[in-house]
């Protein structure tokens, strides 16, 4: 119940915040729907029929009304309901989303777990220093250079837009460039700890075979915090999409934010944030869920 009621509190910031940042940008959304030489009176028509003549306070009022029977409005640039438009694209970024989340997974759980049973080897260095460079890259300069290397010198690639697996492999790469490095470093941490532990030691002088111990026992405790970093990875994805999505074309969340802010189109950047919130506040409480089932020790508090 106290979960629920947080994440209430947290919808009911969002939404205001959203409301205001919209309302305080400059510019008139209205003007940027109507020709240049639209006269007043059309101009005073237009942000009537958008409701931009009424007070704040009751703009926000009618957009919270509106959302409590399901209503997100209209987009006036897209000339749809936002709810359809939203619908459209959030199934594409949950796939991009999933995409990257085990590109980022199948490189870092290997990365992680050499790093730390070959800790203070070559081997560990040359998996941190892939991790820092994970880091370090700018998710534009690495499309740029997917782009040049796959799609154009070699051609194996699409540059743009979306259709088969092919489509979606080169924006994957680029949002799981730094989720990967995050992962392997707290994988790292984690089996470090998780190996020196005494049951480590029993299982070790039971004969168990390494392989069992390092998968079945060290990883299994070690995984338990990489489980938070993925939580905020998958909710990060909304974020990251942004520019992303944007720069592959890839008809998401992250490319209609993108159109929006460019169209001043409030009712779709309102609703955008409003379920990026909703999503990243509901992953919250699945991972919160997921950590008290496999660990006992939280459940028992």
């Amino acid at each position: 119940m106290r979960r629920v009621l947080q994440t209430l509190i947290v919808l009911f910031g969002i939404s205001v915040i959203a409301f205001a940042l919209v309302r305080l940008a400059p510019g008139n959304p209205a003007a940027l729907l109507m020709p240049v030489d639209a006269t007043a009176e059309q101009l005073a028509a237009m942000e009537a029929r958008m409701g931009l003549d009424q007070p704040a306070v009751v703009q926000y009022f009618r957009y919270v009304g509106n959302l409590v029977r399901g209503d997100f409005g209209y987009s006036y640039f897209y000339q749809q309901d936002v709810a359809t438009l939203i619908g459209r694209a959030l199934p594409n970024t949950a796939l991009l989303g999933f995409a990257a989340m085990l590109i980022s997974l199948g490189i870092a759980i290997p990365l992680g777990m050499l790093a730390a049973i070959r800790r203070g080897t070559v081997w560990d260095s040359m998996a941190m220093f892939a991790a820092l460079i994970g880091q370090s890259m700018s998710s534009v300069w690495l499309a740029v250079l997917l782009v040049l290397v796959f799609a154009v010198k070699l051609g194996w690639l699409p540059t743009s837009g979306s259709g088969g697996i092919e489509y979606i492999i080169l924006p994957a790469l680029c949002l799981a460039s730094q989720d990967y490095a995050l992962s392997t470093r707290m994988l790292r941490s984690g089996m470090i700890g998780a190996l020196g532990q005494d049951y480590i030691m029993a299982a070790r002088a039971r004969g168990i075979p390494k392989r069992r111990v390092h998968w079945q026992y060290a990883f299994k405790n070690a995984a338990l915090p990489l489980l938070t970093v993925v939580g905020s990875q998958i909710g990060g994805v909304l974020a990251g999409s942004l520019i992303v999505e944007r720069i592959f074309n890839w008809p998401g969340i992250g490319l209609l934010m993108a159109n929006a802010i460019a169209a001043r189109d409030f009712q779709l950047i309102q609703s955008i944030l409003l379920i990026s919130g909703l999503i990243y506040t509901v992953l919250a409480l699945v991972v919160d869920a997921l950590y008290t089932v496999l660990d006992k020790r939280i459940a028992a508090s």
